[in-house]
């Protein structure tokens, strides 16, 4: 009888990169760094990756949205909800980088030119999203421009009606082309981890690996803070219901987030919980969720505020208010194209690291501690939509319980 190997998850396998590489780092030495090209290799595919991916997935997202004008109430409600969730969490992932300090001290390499240059007002990071030249932009990776063009490109295409839709169908094919790149790009994140770690602990000691204690601790926190201020607000001034009767409504659906990572493997509990448990409606429930686990990434977005934090105090520069403006912009807008890429927290964060200006390889060094992140990060973008749904049903007469 012949038995079905079992293949190991992907994120199980950049782990096991990542302990090899302490291990190959500490045990080996210099001699390690005859792996550094392997590393500068996958830091080069990753950045290959941005511009279309996200380009292309972001204007397949929004015409999936679709008009405002046509959604209504409901679909203008419930996007600037989630939107607005997502970017109090990733102010609340900063404010957690900023406390916890993980990477302080770290001095990973010298950065003194990168640390030197003059920070952008908080005029000029706003200003400096709208592009004069969208193709400049592409070609030059201006993350904040390309994601405003490709909304207002998406958008367009969908008031352009039936002349849009031919493009519509290019950019679907293109961002489907794209979510099987950035698949192959994945299969090698254990062997780009291996070296990468295995380079870094082999010049700056084991001593250097105790802060990732730290970013999981500050994940945690963060996400623990939002789901009891943010959620739990939100639930009691619009529903006057307490936040223990939310929060045990959907915890069969924040446990199997927690276990599966997946949002969208969730999908069908969370829609159980909230009909079942908390009395919304299906005609709500059946739009607001599924366009939640497409849009709403509130634990991704606080870790990336934590963990470009995190990147950028190991490598000693020193981020701007107008540059962590551009992180909250950047990872908030980023959410409506890249929540069902595979990879997406890391993808998410190569995103926000381009954008601020930090070292890719702190991307991999993260990597190396992801399975245990997405755990909390994915079973809070499940409680947060939840809570959008319910209160959405309320506001809209569509809760019986």
């Amino acid at each position: 009888m012949s038995q079905t190997k079992k293949k190991i998850p992907l994120i199980w396998k950049i782990t096991i990169g990542f302990v090899l590489g302490i291990v190959a780092g500490a045990m080996i030495g210099p001699k390690v760094a005859v792996v550094e090209p392997i590393g500068k290799i996958f830091i080069t595919l990753l950045k290959m990756l941005i511009v279309p991916l996200v380009f292309s997935s972001l204007v397949v997202g929004v015409s999936s949205i679709g008009d405002p004008k046509t959604l209504g109430r409901i679909g203008i409600k419930t996007i600037l909800l989630y939107l607005g969730t997502t970017a109090i969490a990733i102010v609340i992932g900063l404010s957690m980088g900023h406390f916890f300090q993980p990477g302080a001290g770290m001095n990973i390499e010298n950065v003194a030119e990168a640390s030197g240059k003059a920070a952008p007002t908080l005029a000029q990071v706003i200003i400096g999203m709208f592009p004069s030249n969208p193709v400049q932009a592409l070609a030059q990776g201006h993350m904040l421009q390309i994601i405003v063009f490709s909304l207002f490109f998406g958008i367009a295409a969908i008031l352009a009606g039936e002349k849009g839709k031919p493009i519509l169908s290019v950019m679907d094919s293109i961002a489907e082309t794209m979510y099987k790149v950035t698949e192959v790009v994945m299969s090698l994140a254990p062997y780009g981890v291996f070296a990468l770690i295995a380079v870094t602990v082999s010049k700056y000691g084991i001593s250097v690996l105790a802060p990732f204690a730290k970013v999981i601790g500050a994940v945690y926190l963060g996400c623990l803070l939002h789901a009891i201020i943010v959620y739990s607000g939100l639930v009691s001034i619009i529903t006057k219901k307490s936040p223990m009767w939310f929060f045990s409504g959907i915890k069969e659906a924040s446990l199997t987030a927690f276990v599966t990572r997946s949002s969208s493997a969730t999908l069908p509990v969370t829609m159980t919980c909230t009909q079942e448990n908390m009395g919304v409606s299906e005609k709500i429930s059946s739009f607001v969720l599924p366009l939640g686990a497409t849009i709403n990434m509130d634990g991704t977005a606080l870790y990336q505020g934590v963990c470009a934090l995190f990147i950028a105090q190991a490598f000693g520069i020193d981020l701007s208010l107008g540059a962590q403006v551009g992180i909250i912009v950047t990872a908030t807008l980023a959410s409506i194209g890249t929540a069902g890429v595979p990879g997406a927290g890391l993808i998410m964060l190569t995103l926000v690291v381009t954008q601020a200006g930090l070292p890719m390889e702190g991307v991999a060094m993260v990597a190396g501690i992801d399975a245990v992140l997405d755990m909390a990060r994915t079973s809070l973008n499940v409680t947060g939509d939840a809570c959008v749904t319910t209160v959405v049903a309320k506001t809209e007469g569509e809760l019986s319980l």
